[in-house]
C-alpha cells in the first residue's frame, strides 16, 4: 500500500554514543524520505561525535571509534541534513522521546535553526505499544512476518520501521481503541494528522517531556515540585525557577521552549503594567479637571487667604481650655 501524504514524511533513526538526550552525540543517522508520489529516498551518514564511543554502546550498534575517526562532524553536515529533510513531517520508532530531541540538540549545537513549527511527527512505537506493546524486532515479525537482517544498523532499523507502519495502517484501519476515559475511536488511519494525534497523546512541549500541554493548551511542568502547574503560574510565584532551569542540566531545546514562554510572559506583564498606568487616575488631580498652569511672572502675587469670621468665646470653650491646660 502507499501512504496518503500531502507532503513528504521523513522516517529517521539515530545510533548514538548513549541515551542521554542532553550530552550524548549521533554516530550514524539514516533518513528514509517517503514522498507523496510513493517514491522513497534514503540518506545514511556516519558522524564523528567528537567524543569516545562507550564500549557498551558500540556492542549494540557495532560502530567503534575507528569507524568514525575520518567521518565529518555533525556541524559539518547539519545544513545538508536540514536541507534534505526540508519541510517534511518526521516519523520514527521511539522518535518523540529520543531521536527527535537528540537531533534537535545537535542542530542547536551546530547553529542550524531547524524549524519545528507546524511540523507533524508520527511515532510508530506509540502505535505499536498502545495496540500491541512489543519491541521493534517483534513488531517486524508480528506485522510483516520477517526477521530484521543486520538489526541495530540505522538503515535496517528505519526500513523495518517504515514497513511496520504500513502494516499497522492496514491492520488497524477498522480497529477500535478505547482511551482512559472510555471513549472509542478508530485512530490508526492512512492520514498523518490522525497518526500524529494518536502518537502524541502526552502533548509534549519540548519532546524531552519536561513540559507538556494540558487540556486547555497551556504549557505545564511535568516534573519536580511544580509538576502539573502551568509554566506561567510558576513564573508568577517563583520567577527564579526560570534561571534555575536555564543553568541546570536540561536539553537545549527544553531551554529554548522555556525561554519562549518566559519572553511571552514578560510581554504580558509589561502590557498589563502599561494598561494599569494608563487607566489609573492622576493623584494630583483626582477631580479629573485640568490643572491650572504654573505662572512664571515676577509681578504675580498670590491672593491672600481670606480670614474666617471671628467666633464669640463661650463659657463652654473656656471650661474646655481649663481642663486641657490645667488652669
Amino acid at each position: 500500500m502507499k501512504l496518503n501524504l500531502n507532503r513528504p514524511l521523513a522516517f529517521f533513526d539515530l545510533e548514538t554514543t548513549g541515551v542521554n538526550v542532553g550530552s550524548d552525540r549521533i554516530v550514524e543517522i539514516a533518513i528514509l524520505k517517503a514522498m507523496p508520489d510513493g517514491t522513497e529516498v534514503i540518506k545514511t551518514l556516519r558522524i564523528n561525535p567528537e567524543m569516545p564511543i562507550p564500549l557498551s554502546s558500540s556492542l549494540i550498534h557495532g560502530i567503534y571509534d575507528k569507524d568514525i575517526a575520518d567521518q565529518p562532524t555533525f556541524k559539518a553536515v547539519a545544513q545538508e541534513l536540514s536541507d534534505f529533510i526540508g519541510d517534511a513531517d518526521l516519523a520514527g520508532y521511539n522518535s518523540n522521546r529520543f531521536d527527535i530531541p537528540v537531533l534537535l540538540e545537535e542542530f542547536l549545537r551546530a547553529g542550524v535553526d531547524f524549524d519545528m513549527t507546524d511540523r507533524r511527527f508520527v511515532d510508530v512505537q506509540n502505535i505499536f505499544h498502545q495496540m500491541e506493546q512489543r519491541t521493534l524486532r517483534a513488531a517486524y515479525k508480528f506485522y510483516c512476518d520477517k526477521d530484521i537482517i543486520n538489526a541495530h544498523s540505522a538503515e535496517a532499523d528505519i526500513t523495518a520501521t517504515y514497513h511496520v507502519l504500513l502494516a499497522q495502517i492496514e491492520r488497524y484501519k477498522d480497529a477500535d481503541f478505547e482511551d482512559k476515559q472510555g471513549n472509542l475511536s478508530k485512530p490508526v488511519q492512512n492520514d498523518v494528522d490522525a497518526l500524529h494525534a494518536f502518537t502524541n497523546m502526552n502533548k509534549p512541549v519540548d519532546f524531552a517531556g519536561r513540559m507538556v500541554f494540558n487540556e486547555e493548551g497551556e504549557e505545564c511542568f511535568n516534573f519536580g515540585k511544580h509538576k502539573g502547574k502551568t509554566v506561567e503560574q510558576v513564573f508568577d510565584m517563583e520567577p527564579s525557577y526560570y534561571a534555575w532551569m536555564k543553568q541546570g542540566d536540561f536539553p537545549l531545546y527544553t531551554k529554548k521552549k522555556l525561554t519562549e514562554i518566559w519572553e511571552r510572559w514578560n510581554k504580558k506583564k509589561d502590557q498589563l503594567k502599561l494598561e494599569k498606568q494608563q487607566s489609573a487616575p492622576n493623584p494630583s488631580n483626582a477631580s479629573g479637571q485640568r490643572p491650572l498652569p504654573k505662572v512664571n511672572n515676577p509681578g504675580f502675587k498670590p491672593q491672600p487667604k481670606k480670614d474666617k469670621p471671628a467666633v464669640d468665646v463661650t463659657n463652654d470653650m473656656l471650661e474646655q481650655l481649663k481642663m486641657k491646660f490645667g488652669k
